[in-house]
């Protein structure tokens, strides 16, 4: 398996020798509006693509977590193939049809291709009425039997669902969805910040952890020095990878 961060929640799966990009984003940097009432007034992304596009979309397919336009944009919908299989939550299966792809699987609870199984599980991008306004979001548990479980939170906070997820299914690598994004000044967090992550070590010690969602856009608040520095002292940089963009990770 190798797992290559492109930027933000966009991620490069190798996985049974097929290629899968995570939530696709691919807009020049600045190019996208900013999040308004927050700190940050730059515009999105706030970094170019570590690699160049042709690189990025050679790919076998895609997988959406949810269709906010920071996990999946016009530039995105616009060069990746229309033949490309996109898996899809139940709930985004027509948008994305609407954007002319013709082989959309939307995942209600599990499916599979090419001996790669993907299982759908639940999340709260927020607490309480943020969350609800925030729609349906799904994190996945992707497993092949020659290579490790690997489980993506997707945008959520620590919550019921990622715990049920961690107990059922016991991932060897999780990938996280942090950056504590804010939707204003000094609100509540509606993906993990680095408690949530101290959360999922606690439960899985056992994993592996990969924090990606950082850095790029302009209401994510939790930085990776921020993050290292609080893992430090609680003695779990040994567990957690926090890589650059387009860093590289085998197993």
């Amino acid at each position: 398996m190798k797992i290559q961060l492109i930027r933000h929640a966009t991620i490069k799966l190798t996985i049974n020798n097929k290629v899968i990009l995570v939530d696709p984003v691919l807009s020049k940097k600045g190019t996208m509006d900013c999040i308004p009432n927050v700190s940050n007034k730059n515009k999105n992304p706030l970094i170019e693509l570590p690699i160049s596009i042709n690189d990025i979309v050679e790919i076998d397919a895609v997988l959406l977590t949810h269709m906010h336009n920071d996990h999946f944009d016009e530039t995105a919908a616009r060069l990746i193939s229309k033949d490309i299989p996109i898996f899809c939550q139940a709930e985004d299966e027509m948008k994305v049809k609407e954007k002319g792809f013709r082989c959309v699987n939307a995942i209600k609870k599990v499916c599979s291709w090419n001996n790669i199984t993907f299982n759908r599980v639940g999340g709260q991008h927020g607490k309480g009425e943020t969350a609800k306004e925030m729609g349906t979001v799904s994190g996945y548990v992707i497993k092949n039997k020659n290579e490790p479980s690997l489980y993506i939170t997707g945008d959520s906070v620590w919550c019921s669902e990622v715990e049920q997820a961690l107990e059922a299914y016991v991932p060897e690598i999780i990938i996280s969805f942090a950056g504590a994004a804010q939707l204003t000044e000094g609100g509540i967090p509606i993906t993990m910040d680095k408690e949530d992550i101290f959360n999922i070590c606690n439960k899985a010690p056992n994993s592996k952890v990969i924090v990606v969602h950082m850095e790029a856009w302009n209401h994510c608040m939790l930085t990776r020095k921020k993050l290292r520095n609080f893992l430090k002292d609680k003695l779990l940089l040994t567990q957690v990878n926090i890589p650059e963009n387009g860093d590289c990770i085998e197993y």
